[in-house]
């Protein structure tokens, strides 16, 4: 426990000291400074090392009104430069995005394909757990009889857990037909919430705490919910086993059941979306403190940043576990959903 305190603690005094160390002294603006570290971009921000930011520009691909291929990097855009006609509009109903200056000045958006920061902390963190995943693979194939010990047996325990006691008593006999889903699924939002966690490149990225993620979770399950859903199932959702004068003349409950049908996934998109972005802007708001305080005077900056240290560990250590967490509610409530939508099969009882 010792060791992971002090770990955290290195983290945090890492994050602080890639934030803006110009900073210092001056007025800032943390809601800028929280909101850019928590929305999506066009470069992965690293440090700012005096007047000069130290970044990753990523690649902007575009289609133009004429149904072009644009390709460059963000770096030809950064401070409001046009390039080929397009810019990163800095104010306006586009703020933020990739924009097309037409002849006339007029400001349209192009179809944006680009890779962001989001898109590509979501590829690395593709590739972390898939690499995870077949080390462990690896060594079931080489020892199959032996009993696993650490890391690996550190994989069983998450893998069982979830398997035996969420999986197969909430979905039944058919559990095995769900299980690599939302296995995938939780340790896909567990890797992007704790690479959220880390300060430095390539975590950082806040891409559970981006809606458009949470959304394409959620209708994956949506889909898998609906597309597996037995006869009985969908004989319950539109014509439910109620008094007749619930359904006729007014279908009051097959449109409740209907409006669950979409409300669940809706939930589910809005609950981990909303509990990781809070997390992030908690912690980032006790570390700005720090600067803010800075006008005070030397005692109450002083007092401030280590109560802000202090707070931010304690952030980050429950943070940690609100990973977890959310990557096990998420996949209950999936396997719960999709447990009801196998109505009339047989459910499988745990020990």
């Amino acid at each position: 426990m010792r060791k992971r305190v002090r770990h955290i603690a290195i983290l945090l005094l890492a994050a602080i000291v890639v934030l803006p160390c110009h900073l210092f002294g001056k007025e800032i603006d943390a809601k800028q400074i929280i909101f850019s570290h928590i929305s999506d971009s066009y470069e992965w921000h690293i440090t700012t090392w005096g007047q000069k930011h130290i970044t990753v520009p990523l690649p902007i691909i575009v289609i133009d009104k004429s149904w072009r291929l644009n390709v460059f990097l963000s770096s030809k855009v950064e401070n409001g430069a046009l390039y080929n006609n397009f810019k990163i509009a800095d104010n306006g109903e586009f703020s933020g995005k990739v924009v097309e200056i037409g002849q006339n000045g007029e400001i349209s958006r192009p179809i944006d394909i680009s890779l962001t920061k989001s898109a590509l902390a979501l590829v690395i963190n593709s590739l972390i757990l898939t690499i995870l995943i077949l080390i462990v693979a690896r060594w079931y194939r080489r020892k199959p009889m032996t009993p696993p010990t650490g890391f690996v047996g550190a994989m069983e325990i998450f893998i069982m857990d979830i398997n035996d006691n969420v999986i197969k008593p909430s979905i039944g006999e058919n559990y095995k037909k769900f299980a690599p889903y939302l296995l995938t699924a939780f340790f896909f939002i567990f890797i992007n919430n704790v690479m959220g966690l880390i300060p430095l490149f390539p975590g950082g990225a806040n891409t559970t705490g981006n809606i458009a993620v949470t959304m394409v979770l959620a209708l994956c399950t949506f889909f898998v919910v609906n597309i597996s859903g037995t006869k009985q199932y969908w004989k319950e959702t539109v014509w439910p086993d109620v008094p007749l004068w619930m359904k006729v003349p007014l279908p009051l409950m097959p449109l409740i059941e209907i409006f669950s049908v979409f409300s669940k996934p809706f939930a589910l998109m809005i609950r981990l979306f909303a509990n990781i972005m809070a997390g992030h802007a908690i912690i980032l708001s006790l570390t700005v403190l720090i600067f803010i305080t800075v006008a005070m005077g030397p005692a109450v900056n002083t007092s401030m940043t280590v109560i802000s240290v202090i707070l931010s560990i304690f952030m980050n250590c429950l943070e940690l576990l609100v990973a977890y967490i959310q990557a096990y509610v998420f996949t209950m409530l999936s396997a719960i959903f999709i447990g009801l939508s196998q109505v009339g099969r047989k459910k499988v009882g745990t020990c």
